[in-house]
């Protein structure tokens, strides 16, 4: 995962923030928290790891189905973009 050196700050305060959201999910269920409360920090730490997920995606989509030199209007850079896009919103469902 070399090619996410560049990213590799963002990625770390996702996970880092994920790896918070957990905790507080862990330390509800020790404190018999509301259920409600704890599926909402569920539901938010599984949107979390989906953003995680997409971005990682979307990084290794761009490094390694791009040719460096393509245009914007290049057949597989218009192509990556699709595939993107159709992964974002899949992950968002």
């Amino acid at each position: 995962m070399g090619h996410v050196a560049k990213e590799k700050s963002k990625l770390l305060n996702r996970l880092k923030r994920i790896r918070g959201q957990i905790e507080a999910m862990e330390r509800a269920v020790e404190a018999d928290g509301e259920c409600a409360a704890v599926l909402q920090q569920a539901t938010a730490c599984r949107g979390a790891m989906d953003g995680f997920i997409a971005e990682v995606i979307e990084d290794h989509i761009r490094e390694h189905m791009v040719s460096p030199g393509a245009g914007r209007n290049a057949p597989q850079v218009l192509a990556a973009e699709e595939l993107i896009e159709i992964v974002h919103q899949y992950l968002k469902k």
